[in-house]
């Protein structure tokens, strides 16, 4: 299963809370909203997730289509 990192901006307040909680740095406030600086190094840990008070932030888990299908 592979993680992506989903921002709602409109939800965003720029609080920064998940920057400050970002264990590997790659969150950041521009124009008063939260920005993926580096998705690349993004470690995927959903700290940033549980740490929103807006739920503006969180990892979408998605499925290989392998593994959905295997049980058939």
């Amino acid at each position: 299963m592979g993680k992506k990192l989903v921002i709602i901006e409109d939800w965003c307040k720029g609080c920064g809370i998940c920057v400050e909680f970002c264990p590997v740095k790659v969150l950041t406030i521009k124009d008063g909203k939260v920005k993926l600086i580096d998705e690349d190094k993004c470690i995927k840990c959903g700290i940033c997730e549980l740490r929103c008070p807006d739920f503006a932030i969180y990892l979408e888990v998605k499925e290989n289509v392998e593994s959905v299908n295997a049980g058939e």
